[in-house]
């Protein structure tokens, strides 16, 4: 199976999990990051689920699975250990043609939900597509060492510029190489040992007053 890799955007979309124990809040974990409007529905839920609810975070259905849980859903993920409710949640998914993952089942897939390291705006997805989760998930730890705190501060940073430049009527070609300039000069580096006065010439050379870091950033 070869798979068509994609970023999917699910803000104020309506998900459902099927499956209340702790695969399924894994899964509920990250939509709800996502912005995603999340049910769950199960016979049982585990405490951490029930806690996101009290908070209005997502809304549970106490009881056992309806085909008409599907309604006005953008997709499901089905987080249970019953194989016949999987089949059957997978079938009539497929029917609607409503994007449907089934945990530890890509047979009965039509997505995939890869391992993730997530550092702010940036996000690194690998996926062995299906073949070993574990050999993804230790390929998601070394990079976890790898990319630590500052990609993310180093991500808005740089979008603070574009938002600013873009609102000065810069033309968007023309950032091209401001940017390879900034990245060229290991801002990176300066961000990750948080040398601002040395972050702040850098942004003055290249771009003039009115850049520094905590402007942008403030």
């Amino acid at each position: 199976m070869k798979y068509y890799p994609v970023n999917l955007d699910i803000n104020n979309r309506n998900c459902l999990v099927v499956g209340g124990g702790s695969v399924g809040m894994r899964k509920v974990r990250t939509l709800i990051k996502c912005n995603a409007n999340v049910t769950v529905v199960s016979p049982e839920f585990e405490e951490n689920l029930m806690l996101l609810a009290d908070t209005n975070s997502i809304m549970l259905k106490k009881r056992p699975y309806r085909p008409t849980d599907l309604n006005n859903m953008f997709l499901v993920i089905s987080a249970t250990c019953d194989l016949k409710l999987n089949r059957l949640i997978s079938q009539e998914a497929r029917e609607r043609n409503m994007l449907c993952n089934i945990a530890d089942f890509p047979e009965a897939c039509s997505f995939i939900l890869p391992s993730i390291v997530n550092r702010g705006d940036l996000l690194i997805s690998i996926s062995t597509s299906g073949k070993s989760p574990a050999f993804a998930k230790k390929l998601r730890k070394d990079l976890e060492k790898q990319f630590g705190k500052e990609y993310g501060d180093f991500l808005r940073l740089m979008g603070a510029i574009r938002k600013k430049l873009l609102g000065e009527n810069h033309h968007p070609e023309a950032h091209k190489n401001i940017f390879q300039q900034i990245i060229e000069q290991d801002l990176l580096d300066m961000i990750r040992m948080q040398k601002k006065e040395d972050i702040d010439s850098l942004l003055l050379g290249i771009l003039g007053h009115g850049y520094s870091y905590d402007e942008l950033l403030g």
